[in-house]
């Protein structure tokens, strides 16, 4: 059909001049119609890219949580792992310190009781390279690159902490199982070594120290052990024998009495008996051993300045 056409006039009233405009109703109404449907066509475009970036938003949003949800575990785990670290640490600042008189006394055992106490080499501190390790942190590319190395690191340290701890410790149960302190108050009256048999006057070889005083003073355990015998012995009369561990033995003979039993467990200076003259004995005295794997030790090596403890 053909189209409808419209004539619009147009008229100035001042001058009364007439203009006609003809158009046709199709064109009209298409352009009408894109003039309505343009504005909203352009809002659904807007919405549609609004809508879309907000779901971009979104799913990165998530993703962030999921990667803040993971360095929060990780700055978690490294933190629990520092604070490990700290607690070895100050457990070994604790427990590192030894008194120099000690040490000495420990430096002088024989080779074969140190290495029995300490398991073999000592365990060394990781030496630092700061460098290398800033080297490979910038070589990281993500954060989760260098949360990773840093916690290798730190369990690295961590496990070598609890070595050199451990270490420290067997050298502490050494230092504590080491004869240093003087067994018994007086004087000393015979050394180790040959001497004049004091009964026979013969040629005669004595194992330990013979330190002389007042019948019932105390007699000291010199280091921390266990008894491992307490009664009469022959020559050495009442005796008490002392386990320390790690091979090494002290004696305490011609006590006069007992202060321990068989399986008693004591510290250094701990009052194991009292002074006497019993079994083969000319006064009031003890005699003092010292030995490692059944080997003989000179007691005097390992005595320090250390005086046991008053009654």
């Amino acid at each position: 059909m053909p189209s409808r056409r419209y004539t619009i006039l147009i008229a100035d009233r001042t001058s009364g001049v007439v203009r006609r405009v003809t158009i046709s109703a199709r064109p009209a109404v298409v352009v009408a119609c894109a003039l309505v449907t343009l504005p909203v066509l352009v809002g659904i475009g807007a919405a549609w890219k609004a809508k879309s970036e907000v779901s971009s938003l979104y799913a990165s949003n998530q993703s962030l949580e999921a990667e803040n949800s993971n360095y929060r575990g990780a700055t978690k785990a490294l933190s629990d792992q520092i604070e490990v670290l700290e607690s070895v640490v100050s457990d070994l600042g604790a427990g590192a310190a030894l008194d120099p008189s000690l040490a000495r006394a420990m430096e002088k055992l024989p080779a074969f009781v140190k290495n029995r106490a300490m398991g073999g080499s000592a365990t060394s501190m990781p030496s630092a390279q700061p460098t290398a390790y800033a080297k490979t942190l910038s070589a990281l590319a993500t954060p989760e690159d260098t949360f990773g190395l840093l916690r290798s690191v730190l369990e690295g340290l961590q496990n070598r902490l609890h070595d050199v701890r451990a270490m420290v410790e067997r050298r502490n149960a050494l230092a504590a199982a080491t004869p240093a302190i003087w067994p018994a108050h007086g004087w000393l009256t015979s050394r180790m070594g040959s001497r004049q048999d004091p009964m026979t006057g013969g040629e005669d070889f004595h194992a330990g120290l013979d330190i002389a005083g007042e019948k019932g003073q105390p007699i000291y355990a010199t280091a921390a052990g266990r008894v491992s015998q307490a009664g009469y012995q022959g020559a050495y009369g009442n005796l008490v024998v002392l386990d320390h561990g790690f091979g090494l033995e002290t004696k305490y003979g011609h006590l006069s009495s007992f202060n321990v039993k068989p399986g008693q467990d004591v510290k250094r200076g701990d009052i194991i008996g009292r002074l006497g003259a019993t079994g083969r004995a000319t006064g009031y005295h003890l005699h003092y051993e010292v030995r490692a794997n059944g080997r003989l030790l000179n007691p005097l090596q390992l005595l320090t300045q250390q005086k046991p403890r008053d009654q």
